[in-house]
């Protein structure tokens, strides 16, 4: 082991291998995430997997739980429910920023199809997910027992596993402002409008028309 290597902290070497997986999957796919691998890509003993998380299934359990907060932290998706035309922009952003964070999840995602102990991970991925979409619909009153969380967190999903293999920012950020104008619709549908939070005009969004016809009546 290097002498960086041994006066690295605890917490430094923890999060180095925490960070080092992202990377190595990200490049070389799962099946590259070997003890050696990752150890090397983060400075560090290999020794210290085990050491740190017993196994490497458990450094790769710990790298989806911190990578799903990561995500869900700097994407500001637990404030989705606020829509405006920054959340476009921000997410767009910070995939771009770090693309190994939702990469890695995709891997993840692929490779539970062949392992149930991967599976379980990828269950637990989902759920955190969407339980942060619900929750934050919640707050604004809407109902998601017809598995609109699920809906907007999939269509999110989706437009961010084109953007990040085919791309094209332009049609994906005027996606993404799509699935804003669902949770609209929702709000319309179960009676909850109020006045949203200002918005860009590449929402859509038309207020003055709309109070017209709202004087107007039926």
């Amino acid at each position: 082991m290097s002498q960086e290597a041994r006066k690295l902290p605890y917490g430094d070497g923890r999060d180095a291998l925490l960070a080092a997986v992202l990377d190595v999957v990200a490049e070389k796919g799962l099946r590259g995430a070997t003890y050696r691998s990752v150890a090397t890509r983060a400075g560090v003993n290999h020794a210290l997997v085990t050491h740190h998380f017993g196994s490497m299934e458990g450094l790769l359990a710990a790298t989806m739980e911190w990578s799903v907060q990561r995500s869900i932290e700097e994407t500001g998706l637990s404030g989705i429910a606020d829509f405006d035309g920054n959340f476009a922009d921000t997410l767009i952003a910070t995939v771009s920023a770090e693309p190994e964070l939702q990469l890695f999840q995709f891997e993840m995602i692929l490779e539970s199809r062949r392992n149930p102990r991967i599976r379980e991970m990828v269950e637990r991925l989902y759920a955190n997910y969407v339980s942060t979409v619900e929750e934050a619909l919640a707050r604004r009153g809407l109902d998601t027992r017809n598995e609109a969380s699920l809906a907007i967190f999939a269509a999110l999903d989706g437009l961010m596993l084109q953007f990040l293999t085919i791309s094209d920012p332009d049609r994906i950020r005027a996606a993404v402002i799509q699935v804003g104008r669902l949770i609209s619709a929702l709000e319309a549908t179960n009676g909850t409008a109020h006045n949203p939070p200002a918005c860009d005009d590449s929402l859509g969004y038309d207020h003055g028309r709309t109070a017209q016809r709202d004087d107007r009546g039926p």
